[in-house]
C-alpha cells in the first residue's frame, strides 16, 4: 500500500466512469443469460432493475463512509495541531502568532512525537496559519485520501466487526477464485472436446461421454486435468506481489469490450436473420422457482463496492461524483438487459457460461467466423487468467490479516517467507478442491452472490455508514455538512436495505434446503 501521504495519479471523470463500468461488467455478466433463461425474461428484467437500484443505494453508502473516514482523519490531524501549536494574541497590534512548543514541553502521554510530526506535515497547506486551520474545520469531509474498505472497518468497527468483515471478504474471494477456475477449465475442456460434443450435453453426461472418439478420457477427466493445470500454472503467482498491472488491465478491458460486442452482434444477427427451417424460440416469461438463483447472479453481477476507494479517490473533479455513478449504473443495467434479452431470444439452450454457446462447430468452413468462435470460447481463459493472480494475492493478504496483524508481529525473514507460502496455499487449494467436484459455474455464481455477495454489497456498507454517521456526529457535530452524503440518508433506507438482504438470504436458503 502506498504511503499515506503519497498522492495517487489523478485522472478525469470520464476515465473513472470507464473504470467503474469495466470493474462491474465481468464474469457475472456471462452468467446472466442463463439466469434469464431459467427465471424468464420478464422476471429477469424486473430483477435487474430492482437489484441495480439496491446496489446503487449501497454504493452511495460506501462513498459517504469514505468521506466520513477522511473527516475522522482530518479531525484527528486538527486536534494534533491544536495540541502542539499555541496561538498567542497581541491585544495592542491585534496580531495572532503561532508558537511552536519546545520538544521538552511535549509530555510522553500525548503520543509519539514522530507520529505527531507525520500528522502535522501531512498537508502543509492546511497547517501554516490559523486561517487555514479554520478552513480545515469547514472541509472535514473529502475524498482526498484513499482509505480502503478494510481501513474503514478498522476505523468504525470493533474487534468482532473487523473479524466478520475480513471473514466475509475472504469467503467472497474464495468464491471468485472458484468461479474463475471452473470457468477457465470448462472453456478449455469444451474447446478441446468441441468436435465430439453432443448437442444437448449436460454435466451428468460429462462423467460418461468421451472427449475424443476412440480415446480413454471422459469430458469430466479433461475438465479436471485443465483445472489442475490452470492452478499449477497460475497458483505460484500468489507467492509474489503485483505492483503494476496497468497494461495488463488495459488489454483485458479491450478483450472484454470486443467479446461482449461480438456476442451481442451475433445474437442480434440470429434474431434478424433466422434460419428458414428453424423453430421460433419462445422463452418463458417468469418462473418464480428460479428466483433465488437469479438473485444471486444479479448480486454478483453488480459487485464493485470493495474496490470503490481505489477507483474514486484518484478522480480529479469529484463535484459530479453522484451523477457519474448513477449514470454508470443506468448504462450497466441497459447493457445487461441487452446482453441477456438478445441471448434468451436467439438461443434455445443457453449454457451456464454464455461464451460456451459460441463453441466452434465442426462444419464451420469460414475462417473468419471460426476465428471469432474460438476467440469467444476462449474469452474467459484470456481475461480471467489475468485476474486470477491478483485475486489470489488479495485473498492471501486478507487471510493473513484475518489470523494475525503482521504489523504487530515481529517475524524473522524466513518466517515471513513460510507464512506467505502457507497463506498462498491456503488461498489456492480450497477453490481447486471445490471445482474438482463441481463444474457448475451457475451454482458457484449463485452461491457466492447470495451469501458472500450480500455481505460485501449490502451488510458491510450498511454497517459502515451507520457507524460512520454516529462517529462523525459525536466527533465533529452535525453543523458541518458532508457534501458526499448519500441521497438515501434516512434510517428508513437502512431498514429497507437490511430487510431486502434478509429476504434474499431466506429465499436462497429455503431453495437450497427444499
Amino acid at each position: 500500500m502506498p504511503a499515506r501521504g503519497a498522492q495517487a495519479e489523478e485522472y478525469p471523470s470520464w476515465v473513472g466512469f470507464v473504470f467503474i463500468f469495466n470493474l462491474i461488467v465481468g464474469t457475472g455478466a456471462l452468467a446472466l443469460p442463463s439466469a434469464f433463461s431459467r427465471a424468464g425474461w420478464m422476471l429477469g428484467a424486473l430483477a435487474i432493475a430492482v437489484l441495480a437500484f439496491v446496489s446503487y443505494v449501497t454504493v452511495t453508502f460506501v462513498i459517504e463512509t469514505m468521506a466520513c473516514a477522511n473527516a475522522v482523519q482530518n479531525w484527528r490531524r486538527l486536534q494534533c495541531i491544536k495540541r502542539d501549536r499555541v496561538v498567542e494574541h497581541d491585544e495592542d497590534s491585534n496580531v495572532e502568532t503561532i508558537v511552536e512548543p519546545a520538544p521538552s514541553e511535549i509530555s510522553s502521554d500525548e503520543g509519539n512525537p514522530s507520529e505527531q510530526q507525520q500528522l502535522m506535515t501531512h498537508d502543509a497547506n492546511i497547517e501554516q496559519t490559523p486561517l487555514n486551520i479554520m478552513y480545515c474545520r469547514q472541509t472535514y469531509y473529502s475524498l482526498s485520501s484513499k482509505i480502503e474498505l478494510g481501513e474503514m472497518a478498522n476505523m468504525f468497527f470493533g474487534r468482532t466487526g473487523r473479524f466478520l468483515f475480513y471473514l466475509c471478504l475472504a469467503v467472497y474471494l474464495y468464491g471468485d477464485l472458484s468461479i474463475y477456475t471452473a470457468a477457465v477449465a470448462k472453456s478449455l475442456r469444451d474447446v478441446m472436446c468441441a468436435h465430439n460434443q453432443p448437442a444437448n450435453a449436460t454435466d451428468a453426461d460429462d462423467r460418461s461421454e468421451l472427449c475424443w472418439q476412440g480415446g480413454l478420457l471422459t469430458r469430466l477427466d479433461v475438465y479436471r486435468l485443465c483445472e489442475v493445470g490452470f492452478a499449477a500454472l497460475l497458483g505460484p503467482f500468489a507467492l509474489f506481489n503485483v505492483q503494476k498491472t496497468k497494461y495488463l488491465q488495459l488489454l483485458t478491458v479491450l478483450f472484454r469490450w470486443l467479446a461482449f460486442s461480438v456476442m451481442i452482434s451475433i445474437a442480434v444477427h440470429r434474431l434478424l436473420a433466422p434460419v428458414d427451417d428453424a423453430i421460433p424460440i419462445v422463452p418463458k416469461r417468469a418462473d418464480i422457482t428460479a428466483l433465488p438463483y437469479l438473485i444471486g447472479t444479479c448480486i454478483y453481477s453488480f459487485m464493485c463496492h470493495h474496490s470503490l476507494p481505489s477507483l474514486l479517490t484518484p478522480i480529479a473533479n469529484k463535484s459530479n461524483l453522484k451523477v457519474l455513478v448513477s449514470l454508470d449504473y443506468a448504462l450497466i443495467g441497459v447493457f445487461y438487459l441487452l446482453l441477456a434479452l438478445t441471448g434468451v431470444f436467439a438461443f434455445g439452450d443457453i449454457k451456464d457460461l454464455y461464451t460456451l454457446n459460441f463453441i466452434p462447430s465442426a462444419d464451420q468452413t469460414n475462417g473468419l467466423l471460426k476465428t471469432i468462435e474460438y476467440f469467444l470460447a476462449l474469452f474467459p481463459v484470456l481475461t480471467l487468467s489475468a485476474s486470477f493472480p491478483i485475486i489470489a494475492i488479495t485473498l492471501r493478504d486478507n487471510l493473513q490479516t484475518l489470523f494475525y496483524d503482521s504489523t504487530q508481529v515481529d517475524l524473522e525473514p524466513y518466517m515471513v517467507c513460510c507464512h506467505r507460502t502457507f497463506f498462498a496455499m491456503l488461498a489456492i487449494l480450497p477453490p481447486v478442491m471445490v471445482c474438482f467436484f463441481t463444474e457448475s459455474v451457475s451454482n458457484l455464481v449463485g452461491f457466492t452472490g447470495c451469501y458472500a455477495g450480500t455481505g460485501i454489497q449490502y451488510l458491510i456498507p450498511l454497517a459502515l455508514v451507520w457507524s460512520a454517521r454516529r462517529r462523525c456526529d459525536n466527533m465533529i457535530g452535525r453543523g458541518i455538512v458532508n457534501q458526499f452524503r448519500s441521497p438515501f440518508k434516512g434510517n428508513l433506507w437502512l431498514a429497507l436495505v437490511f430487510g431486502w438482504t434478509v429476504a434474499c438470504l431466506v429465499l436462497v436458503t429455503l431453495d437450497l434446503v427444499l
